[in-house]
């Protein structure tokens, strides 16, 4: 399913338009995008977590040379699947 199958189930199961669902969708999605980039977590009970994970930096190889190579610090975004939506995809 891509986002504009999204869109238009969005719509049928909401009784929205197209462009409503598609405004509603987007508004959570970019509402989603500014708690993470502010490194809040977003909790939906039931369905999951989104939040930013930290990695610290550390050294690896590089595959080509097998040199040993800085990799720095950073953010990531990452889901968590809560309880509700893991028991309805068994």
């Amino acid at each position: 399913m891509n986002k504009t199958d999204l869109i238009v189930k969005i719509s049928h199961v909401a009784g929205l338009t197209k462009k409503d669902a598609e405004a509603a969708l987007n508004a959570t999605l970019s509402t989603i995008q500014e708690a993470l980039a502010s490194d809040q977590k977003v909790v939906l009970t039931g369905f999951g977590t989104f939040e930013v994970r930290h990695r610290k930096a550390r050294t690896g190889l590089n595959p080509r040379t097998r040199q040993p190579i800085h990799i720095q610090a950073q953010k990531s975004p990452a889901f968590k699947a809560g309880k509700v939506l893991k028991d309805a995809v068994k």
